[in-house]
């Protein structure tokens, strides 16, 4: 299972970018995302980028299998958070076959934030390599519920 660990550099930008997120302000569609932890129990936070196709919403973890990636198969829920704005939400996974559009599109968004994770890829890349790539990249739908 791919999985690339944040080193220390990005772990200064992502709680940059979670402290804004957190205080209400978006980079390009951030979000906090709050899952309950698969052996702790306790409630994970860290900082993901939303994405719209269609118009439905998706999650995309460039750096492969993550620890938040792995507390939302097992939890089956999560939380999305902007400031004070609390959405509750289902995943559902997306099937890699179905994911290259997917991670095409979020490479032309993020790939300035992100690119580095992807290892070579980018968003004109031959759909043949996005495609034998894309199990390395978990994907999810978000479904809102209250």
């Amino acid at each position: 299972m791919r999985y690339l660990a944040p080193k220390r550099g990005a772990n200064m930008f992502n709680d940059f970018a979670k402290w804004l997120t957190a205080h209400g302000i978006s980079l390009m569609g951030s979000r906090v995302i709050a899952i309950r932890g698969r052996k702790s129990g306790e409630i994970r936070t860290t900082v993901v980028n939303l994405f719209d196709k269609d118009g439905e919403r998706y999650l995309l973890s460039p750096r492969g299998h993550t620890q938040w990636v792995r507390n939302l198969r097992a939890a089956g829920e999560g939380e999305l958070r902007l400031g004070r704005r609390t959405e509750k939400f289902i995943p559902v996974e997306i099937a890699d076959a179905d994911k290259p559009e997917l991670i095409r599109l979020y490479l032309r968004k993020w790939a300035w934030e992100t690119g580095a994770f992807f290892d070579g890829l980018k968003a004109d890349s031959p759909e043949a390599d996005i495609a034998a790539a894309a199990p390395g990249f978990p994907v999810f739908r978000i479904v809102t519920h209250d």
